[in-house]
């Protein structure tokens, strides 16, 4: 299993020696109000958890500000 692990490594992954998840962004559809508020919520809080900003609403890109009823950069509908 190892050997296979090491042979899909991708190439440019120079800090280990195997993979295990695979390479590159998976579309999936989003199917209900359940997953598309866990899908949000991953996104809006992406820039904390690089550390950019201590919390979503402070990322002057995020939708966060219009989902907690600040003002945005553009206007998002927020009551699906």
């Amino acid at each position: 299993m190892l050997d296979l692990l090491a042979f899909h490594k991708a190439r440019h992954k120079v800090d280990r020696d195997y993979q295990l998840w695979q390479e590159g962004s998976h579309p999936e559809m989003v199917e209900g109000r359940k997953m598309a508020l866990q899908k949000l919520t991953y996104i809006h809080n992406t820039p904390v958890s690089r550390g950019y900003v201590d919390s979503p609403v402070h990322w002057r890109y995020s939708s966060a500000r219009n989902y907690e009823g600040l003002p945005g950069l553009i206007d998002v509908v927020t009551d699906w």
